[in-house]
């Protein structure tokens, strides 16, 4: 049985990570420890151009690997390790990551790189302190803050509660104030106690 065929067969035709049924082709998961159906994928499109091109992905696409993640297939386990492990600086894959349980050779295979993964180190989001910044975190306003677009002013000492992380910015993190989704500079916020 030619891979293709194997492929098509274990993932029912669909996507083996967001269940998409159009576009679908091979993705080998690099390095590759498994030959053959072991060590690829059958993906969509939209999910390969993503993993090739970290700068293109879009958060929420990848909310469906709170489904795939649970596949029994290594190569879709460790694919979904190394999504959620880049997605991590938002709240929900860190969330996710944490329930994720792959056996030892699994892991190691997932954490061998390739695959999409960035050598860039991982963006740290720091308050006026240095202290790390999470989603879901409270912060308190540190100055009087003008905010664009509106007529009010973030005042000093203004608690905003369960931030969220710009994607791509860790000098800026999002919450709400006076019920308005806000984007404030981390050096403007210091994380409450």
């Amino acid at each position: 049985m030619d891979i293709e065929k194997a492929l098509y067969e274990r993932s029912e035709s669909k996507c083996e990570l967001c269940g998409i049924t159009e576009g679908l082709g091979i993705y080998e998961v690099s390095p590759k420890s498994a030959a053959g159906a072991d060590g690829s994928l059958l993906i969509c499109e939209t999910c390969h151009e993503q993993i090739e091109n970290p700068e293109k992905v879009d958060v929420h696409h990848w909310r469906c690997l709170n489904d795939s993640m649970w596949s029994q297939v290594p190569a879709v386990q460790v694919m979904a390790w190394r999504m959620l492990k880049r997605l991590s600086t938002e709240g929900w894959p860190r969330d996710l990551l944490d329930m994720l349980y792959l056996d030892d050779e699994t892991l190691a295979w997932a954490q061998a790189g390739g695959g999409g993964e960035t050598n860039d180190p991982i963006a740290r989001y720091l308050d006026c302190n240095g202290a790390e910044l999470a989603a879901g975190d409270t912060i308190t306003v540190i100055k009087d803050l003008d905010v664009k677009g509106t007529s009010f002013t973030a005042k000093r000492g203004t608690a905003v509660r369960g931030i969220s992380l710009v994607l791509d910015n860790p000098e800026q993190i999002e919450g709400k104030v006076n019920g308005t989704q806000i984007v404030i500079l981390t050096k403007f916020v210091k994380k409450a106690k």
